[in-house]
């Protein structure tokens, strides 16, 4: 029971039992101080009276502004006082929100056929045995399904994606289109500034559409479940080593089977020419050939 609930509670004790307050505080554990005590606090009803008038003659004013301008007329009250008053009146303002426009809808991507000319991006989260977070930028080739490169710390920034995409220009070149999320790194101004500097477009899919991506969406899953959810990490240097190894055996023995049933770094050799016909009867003594309907011809030079 509160202290101002026994003070009640002795003032009916004492009034209608009529008891002395005595005896109603030791029946109730309460101090008889605190039975006696009266409040000093101020009526109210000026100081509400007043900041009514000064919030109809401000009505953009908040309960800050307000409140200094009532310590001017030398009226100090506690800034919390202040606050449980304004709002209890109904003088607070309405939160203005941001009004967002319609936002343009991207163009529909069509159907790549070739390497290196459209790149999926995003990001795939996890934790080490400490319980630290750490964060995985996973980058997707849409026409041979490859991993070029994976990206492991524990926070990743545009700055650090462009790091990373102007090695792989180095190693392979860069496609003419990348399609990622609406995510803080992605939207960021070094991003922007890295792809008009390389003449890469930014394809951002719409919010909340997830499935626009799909095809680093299907990946991430395949990372999740065949990699992050069967290891138990230390620290980052064995995470990035899990995961380099996982991404070799993804590109060079995993069989894919939307490129044909062969692993995804085969398949592009294939498209470029560069396979040998040694390791293209290999591949097909390994891999039979599915039905038409399930696997993807190599397009014609």
């Amino acid at each position: 029971m509160t202290p101002a609930a026994r003070r009640i509670a002795v003032g009916v004790m004492t009034s209608e039992v009529r008891i002395s307050q005595r005896r109603a505080c030791a029946l109730l554990g309460a101090w008889r101080s605190t039975a006696r005590y009266g409040s000093r606090r101020k009526d109210p009803v000026p100081l509400v009276a007043r900041l009514r008038e000064l919030a109809l003659a401000r009505p953009r004013g908040g309960y800050r502004l307000l409140g200094d301008l009532l310590r001017d007329e030398g009226c100090v009250v506690n800034h919390k006082r202040l606050y449980r008053i304004y709002k209890s009146e109904g003088l607070s303002l309405p939160r203005r929100r941001p009004r967002r426009g319609p936002r343009p809808r991207q163009p529909k991507l069509e159907p790549v056929q070739r390497a290196n000319e459209r790149w999926s991006m995003d990001f795939v989260s996890d934790a080490l045995a400490t319980g630290r977070r750490f964060r995985c930028l996973t980058i997707v080739d849409e026409g041979t399904r490859e991993s070029p490169a994976l990206l492991v710390d524990i926070s990743i920034s545009g700055v650090r994606v462009g790091r990373v995409l102007d090695k792989l220009k180095e190693d392979r070149g860069l496609p003419a289109v990348i399609v990622v999320d609406n995510g803080p790194e992605f939207t960021s101004k070094a991003m922007h500034r890295w792809a008009r500097a390389n003449g890469v477009r930014l394809h951002f899919i719409d919010p909340g559409k997830p499935t626009q991506n799909a095809f680093v969406e299907s990946f991430n899953g395949k990372l999740r479940e065949t990699c992050l959810d069967l290891h138990w990490f230390l620290d980052l240097d064995d995470v990035r080593k899990a995961i380099e190894d996982w991404r070799v055996d993804y590109n060079e023995v995993r069989p894919h089977s939307s490129v044909g049933r062969r692993p995804p770094a085969v398949y592009a050799r294939l498209l470029a020419g560069t396979s040998t016909t040694v390791e293209t009867e290999e591949i097909a003594a390994r891999f039979p050939p599915f039905p038409q309907r399930y696997c993807r011809e190599i397009p014609p030079a």
